[in-house]
């Protein structure tokens, strides 16, 4: 996706390429079970693409064709021995095949996606509402926040308070209150760039994403430097720590749930455990929160 004028079937046979590569970078022949005999002398930190091809049971030739992007006649076996060599998780071994599948036959290749309105339902509002206890947003593939209650405002503020289009990964990577507000700022700098590049691979025809991940290569290093890496991962539960301007440290654990079956859209609630420091700080923000918007309507 760095180049905007390549197709994506172009796109992503470059990004095979360096997907595999960095996979097989992080693999040592003693981990993969294999014999070195060259020691200190390996020109490269991990698996050669010999190697590689013999644990997946292909010729090196062909794996090298595979490696170039070359997806023609490729077979679901094959894939999965890549996966299993390589050592991929489930993350991986989808966008893998997302990869494969773009970067196949014109015939193959994955036909482009209904673009996703950035309107939730009304219903999906009144489920946010009705949750006044809980954090809760609703956010797209992209990351762009596409709905808040009262308390998913408050948890976040001032940054959900602008008028204009909010997106969570450039507040990550362009404001510079970001390192602030969340304690595990690397931790969530790759989180946010493994979650674009998995985007990315499932629908390479999304010119929107395409604009967003080249606006952060050019305006971050750090998105820059963590793009590159061709990490990707899925991020449906973990605990969020956050420093709030009212509440202090807040540790949150969180599920991220999607809307719609095949859907890109998702909804992100803030859980705390009962009778802790987190369910204590949320009833402090929710009493904050109530006050500001009475103030608001007097």
């Amino acid at each position: 996706m760095s180049d905007p004028d390549q197709s994506p079937r172009d796109a992503a046979r470059a990004e095979i390429r360096e997907f595999l590569s960095t996979r097989r970078a992080r693999i040592t022949p003693q981990q993969a079970g294999l014999p070195s005999f060259d020691g200190d002398r390996r020109r490269v930190p991990g698996l050669r693409r010999e190697e590689a091809a013999l644990l997946v049971g292909v010729s090196p030739q062909y794996y090298i064709r595979l490696e170039r992007g070359d997806a023609t006649g490729v077979s679901d076996g094959v894939i999965e021995g890549i996966a299993q060599a390589l050592r991929l998780d489930d993350a991986e071994r989808a966008h893998l095949l997302d990869l494969f599948r773009t970067a196949g036959p014109t015939s193959r290749a994955k036909r482009r996606r209904t673009p996703t309105s950035d309107r939730v339902r009304p219903t999906i509002q009144r489920l946010l509402d009705a949750m006044p206890t809980v954090p809760a947003v609703v956010l797209s593939a992209r990351l762009d926040v596409l709905a808040t209650n009262e308390l998913g405002r408050a948890l976040f503020h001032p940054f959900y308070d602008a008028d204009e289009p909010v997106n969570n990964a450039r507040l990550v990577f362009l404001d510079p209150r970001a390192t602030t507000l969340f304690r595990e700022w690397d931790v969530v700098a790759n989180d946010t760039v493994a979650l674009l590049r998995a985007e990315a691979g499932r629908d390479p025809y999304d010119r929107r994403l395409s604009a967003l991940v080249g606006e952060l290569s050019t305006r971050s290093d750090d998105f820059r430097v963590r793009w590159a890496a061709h990490d990707v991962r899925i991020h449906s539960t973990g605990v969020k720590k956050l420093h709030h301007s009212v509440v202090g440290d807040i540790d949150l654990p969180f599920e991220s749930l999607p809307l719609e079956v095949g859907g890109t859209t998702s909804l992100v609630t803030y859980l705390a455990e009962p009778a802790s420091p987190g369910h204590d700080a949320l009833v402090m923000l929710a009493s904050w929160a109530a006050t500001g918007a009475e103030a608001g309507r007097a």
